[in-house]
């Protein structure tokens, strides 16, 4: 069994405010809003989140 990935905050959370942290692995990645961890979080597929990635880096 492998290690489960370790929560990082984002790169687009600078301010320390509004953060939010993601963790991926080979299936996709999981993000949660770091002032409510509690809350849970959303796991998007490898697609979905590859595709979100891009489009942040291309500023879309």
């Amino acid at each position: 069994m492998s290690t489960p990935a370790k929560w990082h905050k984002s790169s687009y959370s600078a301010n320390g405010n509004n953060c939010v942290e993601a963790r991926e692995s080979a299936r996709g990645a999981d993000v949660r809003d770091t002032q409510h961890r509690e809350a849970g979080h959303l796991s998007f597929p490898i697609a979905e989140w590859t595709a979100l990635v891009g489009d942040l880096r291309a500023n879309r």
